[in-house]
């Protein structure tokens, strides 16, 4: 069988990993270095990925796209705050984001599969092989749009994209954690834009995925750019610099800020040098680890709620997590370490580099999907539930969310007028009672006969795969006729209301069970109504 390798495309860096005997192994470059800066740059002297292409942040910001994963099944919407960030043009094109680099203009699939690009060919020169099938994690909060231009942006890369794994899950595998016999872990992954946490059950070699949170506008460059603002303000202050003058100079001081906290998680102080050209001069000051907590600790605790629902959905104290395991560079960050461990009240795992451990496990997925682990099943969880439209504007889920995928379900819906020609079939995903309030993901109408209300059965069947993509069957069981589709979202779903759709559902809940009951009731009556005027109409005559 070919080989079948596994990439972490991350916002900052990417990686790619393959198996070598029963270890996992992440492919270095030429000089040693893991990690791929995932950054790509349109230069003079055409296209380059990488270390070569972060040069250039400076250099010639305009033309230098980073945080592509920021991006990915969004819209400019979705993007409102952070905007002002982003040295080169977005616009939307048909609920797409676009990049525009002089006079052409990109989609977030086709970036990414640029860097996606050089992982393969990093693997090709390092293993003397073609590398054409590969496992690709995402956060496991990634939505569908999310996760489809994650899927889109490996096919324009040439890859078959086989699974697409949630991160915190391929974390575990990475930790080897299926050496235990059973066990309960928290898997807490802070990356450079999301934030998960998964609740996985270990049993017998099988991972089961119990719950999973998080905040995919939450990440390491958010805690970069409180640094930056502090510095862009006393640059500002003291200079007269403004950020949308000197794009190169906003740029020095997001690298600059970044190395400054990657600094302070090993020192207690470090010194911020920046040079200004524009002022022929340079910004320089002191930088405390105490400083760094206090302008990001509010960052830190918004990881802390997503932990408490995770928990609360499997079901579990803090207390009963036998293993925690930390994902993503910015886990090295002292206050991030101190609060996962009072929360859990153990100490987290730190033996494996973060910025590899969801590389390495991608790759014994990989190794598991080739046939080369069999002592190893992973049970991935949809992370909202998903429904159709009923009568009154209801919604009614047929897979709940944090089920284990695969997995399929039917229910059987009928008519509800007399005659009708067609059953509209509405699919919804989110947590709210009413069809209004959760998201549109699609919608088509299935012939049937003109019968009475009530007469015809129309079979609807839920299908979602391992990679959590949807398809949708609906089937009238007196003539056989069916019509089903594959639920491809489009990429304009705001990251926010994916968040919010579960927060409103706590939130609600009181208001949209009496609203349910209320439409409940009346769709009822309104239906004994109908049978009751029916009932006179054609036996009236027999009432004396």
């Amino acid at each position: 069988m070919a080989r079948i390798v596994g990439i972490d495309l991350g916002t900052t860096n990417s990686l790619i990993a393959y198996m070598e005997g029963d270890a996992p192994r992440v492919i270095p470059g030429r000089h040693g270095r893991t990690l791929v800066p995932s950054v790509v740059a349109m230069t003079d002297n055409g296209l380059i990925v990488g270390d070569p292409a972060k040069e250039y942040l400076i250099r010639n910001p305009e033309h230098t796209i980073y945080s592509v994963k920021r991006f990915m099944g969004r819209g400019l919407a979705d993007l409102a705050g952070e905007l002002k960030y982003f040295p080169y043009i977005l616009h939307e094109q048909g609920g797409v984001i676009r990049i525009q680099i002089g006079t052409k203009t990109y989609s977030p699939p086709q970036i990414s599969a640029m860097i996606l690009k050089e992982l393969k060919l990093r693997a090709e020169e390092y293993l003397g092989e073609e590398i054409k099938k590969v496992v690709i994690t995402v956060p496991a909060y990634f939505n569908d749009s999310q996760r489809q231009a994650t899927k889109d942006a490996g096919m324009i890369a040439g890859l078959e994209v086989l699974r697409i794994v949630n991160e915190p899950t391929a974390a575990s595998l990475a930790y080897g954690l299926q050496k235990r016999t059973q066990g309960t872990i928290a898997v807490y992954d802070l990356g450079g834009g999301t934030f998960d946490i998964s609740i996985l059950k270990l049993k017998n070699g099988i991972f089961e995925v119990l719950a999973t949170n998080g905040n995919t506008h939450l990440g390491g460059d958010d805690f970069d750019r409180r640094v930056a603002n502090l510095i862009l303000k006393e640059v500002r202050d003291q200079y007269g610099l403004d950020r949308e003058q000197y794009p190169d100079t906003l740029q020095a001081v997001r690298l600059e800020a970044e190395r400054a906290k990657i600094r302070l998680s090993e020192d207690q102080k470090t010194t911020v040098a920046i040079e200004l050209p524009a002022r022929k001069g340079e910004y320089r000051r002191e930088f405390t680890r105490d400083q760094l907590e206090a302008l990001t600790m509010d960052l830190v605790e918004q990881t802390i709620g997503p932990c408490r629902l995770a928990l609360k959905d499997a079901g579990l104290q803090p207390s009963e997590i036998d293993e925690v395991v930390l994902v993503g560079g910015s886990t090295r960050m002292p206050l991030v370490r101190q609060r996962v461990q009072e929360l859990f009240g153990k100490v987290p795992h730190s033996e494996l580099n973060p910025d590899e451990v969801v590389a390495l496990g991608a790759a014994v997925q990989a190794d598991i999907l080739s046939g080369g682990t069999q002592d190893m099943l992973l049970l991935d969880v949809t992370p909202l539930s998903l429904g159709i439209e009923t009568m009154g504007g209801v919604m009614s889920p047929l897979i709940r969310r944090n089920t284990t995928i695969p997995a399929s379900a039917k229910e059987m819906f009928t008519t509800y007028v007399d005659g009708q020609t067609s059953v509209d079939i509405h699919v919804l995903q989110g947590e709210r009672e009413l069809a209004k309030d959760n998201r549109s993901l699609a919608r088509f109408q299935l012939k049937v006969p003109p019968l009475p209300a009530g007469v015809p059965r129309v079979e609807v069947m839920f299908l979602i795969d391992a990679n959590g993509i949807l398809n949708v069957t609906a089937k009238d069981v007196r003539t056989s006729q069916s019509q089903s589709l594959e639920v491809k979202p489009s990429y304009g779903l705001s990251d926010e209301e994916v968040e919010r759709m579960i927060g409103e559902s706590f939130k609600f809940a009181a208001e949209d069970l009496k609203a349910r009951q209320l439409i409940d009731a009346r769709t009822e009556a309104e239906a004994i109504l109908k049978a009751t005027e029916k009932a006179f109409r054609l036996g009236g005559h027999l009432i004396s």
